[in-house]
């Protein structure tokens, strides 16, 4: 039994980009792949004639497999020995498949991976707190091709080195703080239930969840009882590090514990609408601890809700309940319908789920048929 991957050589953190820069001696031979609001604000005067490739050109939505297909092509035409991706789960995720695929199609990485061997550096930045991907060998991609959301994984995708600079995450939106910041939360906690998850992983999910949640309530208590946005964001940056490191945490918990239900069903809302990940993932969190809970509320869950429940200081039959109610002062939960889903999309939704996640499912808490994923869309509808 594998107990614990952690797979880049190296984690390092600087507190700036020039930092950064200095000591990874960016130059003539490496591609950086980023977005044009990063490159513009932060990494232009480090270049030191850097190539640069910026994904914004080819779409802003998650990963999907044309996007990609057109990075894979666009980066022939540079000479570089590294990839430096600087961006969200997306510029990493693409940049993992780009420095693999040697010029290859998505499809043929995806169809064989285990084939695939890099031959070029792996430098991996995030400027979000949230999916981890920096640790971890896991790539999303929408296969608009098939019509599904799949994640793809495999040793050659892990980074040589991640690289943590919470400059890059201060001027974040607060949206995008708070649905990457959940996506972690929920990395941990799914890893952690898993039956895959190991003493070791176990160490890092529960850390992480301590780290998570006491962010959130401090940011909510330095806005005091108006709510003040910017007093909640001068000291949001200064958690910064620590939600980076949370994420990390959370990262390291689920490339080995692996994600489950939460994620197979919120992949159904945004693949189709296009919601961004962690909200999609809050979307479905509680609801499907709830349901673990009625089949299993013995076992690894009762420990992680006797957890929650101390750091929200509450009795643990409300853990769920005091949970959303601290996530929504800072991001209000929504019912399905409210972005648009029909009832008529909930068997769809389940059949997909069953059929295209099986990836996924095999890491739930408790096995879920699709009778009991279909009760969790009608209760989350």
């Amino acid at each position: 039994m594998k107990m614990l991957t952690v797979g880049p050589k190296d984690i390092h953190q600087f507190d700036t980009v020039k930092e950064f820069a200095e000591e990874f001696k960016l130059g003539p031979r490496d591609l950086v792949v980023t977005i044009g609001m990063i490159h513009d604000a932060f990494l232009e005067p480090h270049l030191n004639g850097a190539n640069v490739l910026l994904v914004d050109k080819y779409g802003n939505q998650e990963p999907t497999d044309v996007m990609i297909d057109a990075i894979i092509t666009d980066a022939k035409a540079f000479d570089y020995d590294r990839i430096v991706a600087i961006g969200g789960g997306a510029v990493m995720d693409m940049s993992k498949i780009v420095a693999v695929a040697g010029g290859a199609s998505i499809d043929e990485v995806i169809d064989h991976l285990p084939d695939f061997k890099r031959t070029v550096g792996l430098v991996l930045v995030p400027t979000t707190c949230g999916t981890g991907s920096e640790v971890t060998e896991i790539a999303a991609i929408n296969r608009t091709r098939l019509g599904c959301k799949a994640g793809i994984a495999g040793p050659e995708m892990f980074a040589d080195h991640a690289v943590l600079i919470p400059e890059l995450l201060y001027g974040l939106p607060d949206h995008v703080f708070m649905t990457s910041s959940l996506d972690a939360l929920v990395h941990s906690v799914e890893s952690t239930l898993s039956p895959n998850a190991t003493p070791y992983t176990r160490l890092f999910g529960y850390e992480a969840m301590r780290m998570i949640v006491g962010g959130y309530q401090a940011i909510v208590e330095a806005g005091g009882p108006d709510g003040d946005a910017e007093k909640r964001r001068v000291k949001r940056n200064e958690l910064m590090t620590d939600f980076l490191i949370a994420s990390d945490y959370a990262g390291i918990s689920f490339d080995t514990g692996g994600c489950a239900a939460v994620h197979a069903l919120s992949y159904q809302l945004g693949g189709k609408y296009h919601v961004p990940h962690g909200e999609s993932n809050y979307a479905m969190f509680t609801g499907v601890l709830r349901n673990y809970m009625e089949i299993k509320p013995d076992g690894e869950i009762a420990k992680l809700n006797g957890v929650l429940a101390g750091l929200l200081g509450c009795d643990v039959a409300d853990v769920y309940d005091e949970l959303e109610r601290l996530i929504n002062k800072l991001l209000p939960k929504k019912a399905l319908h409210e972005y648009g889903v029909t009832r008529e999309d909930l068997p769809e939704f389940t059949d997909r789920v069953m059929t295209t996640q099986a990836r996924l499912m095999r890491n739930n808490y408790v096995p879920l048929d699709a009778a009991r994923v279909r009760k969790i869309f009608e209760e989350l509808y």
